[in-house]
């Protein structure tokens, strides 16, 4: 996860208050006047006027989180909340209904590019409730459930009680809900559930299919080798552990995770564990604020992990960020995993 940023905003923000901490009166005004705004975005009927074509309005009722919610018809004002939100949407072709995005975690895809809206950042870390209001969107869409907090874009009770509604990545799941152990077929799961809130059912069938003929084609590695996750961190690293899209994606490359007992998405390892566990290779996640070129001048400066063979032999292998984390881009990971290790030498 994003160490450097994630509980240290860069700059102060203002804070809504929230319904239940102002006056009844005043509550109820700033609800009808908010709700009335979120409600004007979007046409009673549900048809769609964007470039990704007409949609189904029938109404799709989810347990997401643990939170009960139901989108009425297919939401055609949406705010994204990291990366893996905002590049589903781009696959599932309906990129041209979102007004806002915030927390990225890089570049759009090449392959994307056309289908990308004009960036609008609302904040470059989580929004704030303000800065979410003020777009009027129908639904925020996020690949953290931390960005339903008072201080970041609201409460989803808060949100839904103004008539935005809200959805998390399963994958991303905490408080509930969240998978024992990420599988494929929960990507596949979250695919199929996003086709059906935005009304492109088959759209995300087929994007499935072709997502499943890709992963079935990966070559899987049999020399047994053991692999680490490197995310970020310097003094102690955080790497992938045992239970998310980190294991997942080394799973299905062939690939033991050093750091697979570790019953979490993501954990700080320390420098000692990973010299005793000796990996062959080492993945090395790739991002603006901690770069794979700067993960690989540690290692090779910090005398204990110099000695290490993946290091001595530069066994590395390289993603960018937003393909990290669970998303419409895991198995696109995975063969990208595969195909790099392929390519190393060993011994």
């Amino acid at each position: 996860m994003r160490t450097r940023t994630r509980l240290s905003p860069r700059a102060p923000r203002r804070r809504i208050l929230s319904a239940a901490a102002l006056a009844p009166t005043a509550a109820l005004a700033v609800i009808a006047l908010l709700a009335g705004c979120s409600a004007s975005a979007a046409p009673a009927d549900g048809a769609s006027t964007g470039a990704s074509g007409s949609t189904s309005a029938k109404a799709v009722k989810l347990d997401n989180c643990g939170f009960d919610e139901t989108i009425a018809t297919p939401p055609k004002r949406v705010i994204t909340v990291k990366s893996t939100s905002t590049e589903m949407m781009l696959a599932l072709g309906v990129g041209d209904r979102i007004v806002g995005t915030a927390f990225q975690d890089g570049a759009v895809p090449a392959k994307w590019t056309k289908e990308a809206p004009k960036r609008n950042d609302v904040s470059d870390q989580m929004p704030s409730p303000e800065s979410v209001l003020e777009l009027e969107p129908d639904l925020v869409y996020s690949g953290w459930e931390s960005a339903f907090s008072a201080d970041a874009a609201g409460t989803r009770a808060e949100l839904q009680k103004l008539g935005i509604a809200s959805y998390v990545q399963p994958a991303a799941c905490r408080s509930q809900g969240a998978p024992a152990k990420l599988s494929f077929d929960d990507v596949f799961g979250e695919i199929d559930e996003a086709g059906r809130i935005f009304g492109v059912e088959s759209t995300a069938t087929k994007l499935v299919a072709a997502q499943k003929t890709q992963l079935a084609g990966i070559h899987r590695d049999d020399r047994g080798l053991k692999a680490l996750w490197y995310s970020s961190g310097t003094d102690t690293p955080y790497v992938g552990a045992g239970t998310g899209a980190p294991e997942m994606v080394l799973e299905a490359a062939g690939l033991t995770n050093v750091a697979a007992d570790v019953k979490q998405t993501w954990a700080t390892l320390g420098w000692e564990s990973i010299v005793d566990a000796d990996p062959d290779v080492i993945v090395l996640i790739d991002a603006d604020w901690n770069s794979a070129k700067s993960k690989i001048a540690q290692l090779e400066a910090n005398p204990a992990t110099a000695n290490l063979a993946a290091v001595k032999q530069k066994r590395y292998i390289t993603l960018p960020f937003a393909a990290s984390e669970a998303g419409v881009r895991s198995v696109e990971a995975a063969d990208s995993v595969a195909t790099q290790l392929a390519k190393l030498k060993l011994g």
